[in-house]
């Protein structure tokens, strides 16, 4: 008798681990069951703000791979079909069909729970009203597309000032749209420093783009119809078309929660290095719904990212699949961009830093993304945070234009190998002058940190 592997989620995560298991493991041996509530499996979600906005043609681009190429490879996917509930002792879920309402169980030799994260709707007046839009999945982008192409008006709020809220920002500039942002921080992109923040504020500023900061949305108001016509701060009120939510995600786990599963601070679930549940032998989990080791500050954290849900669901699959495979943390890298502007980070910012103890200088540079003298040069600016003492990398954050964003790789791969500022000095990268000046940006901030280190002793 075959072992069975039930899936929960039929994107990223659980489809990677689904593919997996499969190459290593023929249908004789494991069947793979995999069950996902909505309309489309193995989407890009990252892509919905480019599709919105007109750099992707068609909706069918961000599909990897669709129900029926999986169901070819002897994987069973159901579509439209929800787990309402994980009976660990027992080694099965409750399955509902969403179009029938039918329930059944099903029995699992695995499980791999890959439920994702839930966008933050915060409990306002309004926020459910027609025009009002989150951007997680593939509908919801049609939803969003579909209300931009019948709204008269072209006034857009954008509520959230991240990674989801400044691309959002720059699609519907790319439509047309007067957009303003409202932000509850101090300055735009939370995941920076303030001050590299304020770079991305004025740029935005400079597009046209309305930021305010130190604001919070507190009610959608409507027409007579029920349709949004305005939002609502404490201070002031904003004519709207449309708002788009862009205010983050947690971890989908009221699931495992309910099912007695081991949930860290941010309300994720927690792993070992194999992506096991801890403390359940038989239960994996990756991708949004985890938490995640961060080598940087040894601390565990939510990270909702493509890259990392991709590699969990390749880890797990391995593993069950009769393989070993182990994902040892992130460094938490991030790129992102709005209009022209590129933003990238990654490792500590300060406040991180201060909260786990260390110790640190930092140095904010001005460079340029090729020779001075070579046409197309765009400034940037990057700002480095090094241990006291040791010199340790702790964390780099750039904002530029053109080839600024990528330069984080850099800083990644040294931080994730652990190096001092001055012994990024020494890396042997290429030059050339269109691609970047003799020093590398990246470089000259780490000879800034290296000095900074030495004079702090």
């Amino acid at each position: 008798m075959s072992d069975r592997l039930v899936i929960i989620g039929g994107d990223a995560t659980g489809m990677s681990a689904a593919s997996q298991a499969r190459r290593m493991r023929p249908a004789a041996e494991l069947e793979i069951v995999v069950f996902e509530r909505g309309n489309f499996s193995s989407f890009s979600a990252c892509g919905i703000p480019y599709w919105v906005g007109g750099d992707v043609e068609h909706r069918d681009h961000l599909i990897a791979r669709t129900p029926e190429e999986h169901r070819s490879r002897d994987i069973d996917l159901r579509m439209r079909t929800e787990v309402v509930e994980i009976d660990p002792p027992g080694r099965r879920v409750r399955a509902r069909d969403l179009t029938t309402g039918a329930e059944s169980w099903l029995d699992y030799t695995d499980l791999v729970i890959a439920t994702g994260a839930t966008p933050i709707r915060p409990p306002i007046p309004g926020i459910d009203a027609p025009g009002v839009h989150g951007v997680q999945t593939l509908d919801d982008g049609q939803a969003l597309i579909d209300t931009l192409d019948s709204t008269d008006g072209r006034r857009a709020v954008v509520v959230g000032a991240g990674y989801i809220g400044v691309e959002m920002a720059e699609a519907l500039i790319n439509r047309g749209y007067q957009v303003t942002m409202i932000n509850r921080g101090s300055q735009p992109m939370a995941t920076l420093d303030p001050d590299m923040g304020v770079l991305i504020r004025k740029a935005m500023d400079g597009m046209g783009i309305r930021v305010l900061c130190d604001a919070e949305l507190t009610a959608v108001h409507t027409d007579d119809a029920g349709r949004v016509r305005a939002v609502a701060t404490a201070d002031a009120e904003f004519p709207a078309d449309v708002v788009v939510l862009g205010i983050g995600v947690r971890p989908a786990t009221d699931l495992a929660r309910a099912a007695g599963l081991p949930l860290g601070a941010s309300g994720g679930l927690r792993t070992d290095l194999a992506m096991r549940v801890r403390g359940h032998e038989h239960i994996w989990a990756g991708g949004d719904c985890v938490e995640v080791l961060d080598l940087v500050s040894g601390t565990e954290r939510h990270i909702a990212l493509g890259t990392h849900a991709n590699k969990h669901g390749q880890i797990i699959g391995a593993n069950i699949g009769g393989g070993y495979a182990t994902f040892p943390g992130v460094v938490g890298t991030a790129v992102s961009k709005v209009c022209e502007l590129e933003v990238a980070r990654t490792g500590l910012r300060e406040k991180d830093a201060h909260a786990v103890g260390l110790q640190f200088v930092t140095v904010t540079i001005e460079s340029t993304s090729r020779s001075g003298y070579f046409p197309g040069t765009a400034p940037m600016t990057v700002k480095m945070l090094a241990e006291r003492r040791t010199g340790r990398l702790l964390g780099v954050q750039i904002v530029g234009r053109e080839g600024a964003a990528k330069r984080i790789d850099i800083a990644a791969v040294a931080l994730t190998a652990r190096m001092t500022a001055e012994q990024m000095i020494a890396l042997d990268l290429g030059y050339a002058p269109p691609f970047s000046p003799v020093w590398d940006p990246v470089q000259v901030a780490a000879r800034k940190a290296a000095v900074a280190v030495q004079k702090r002793g």
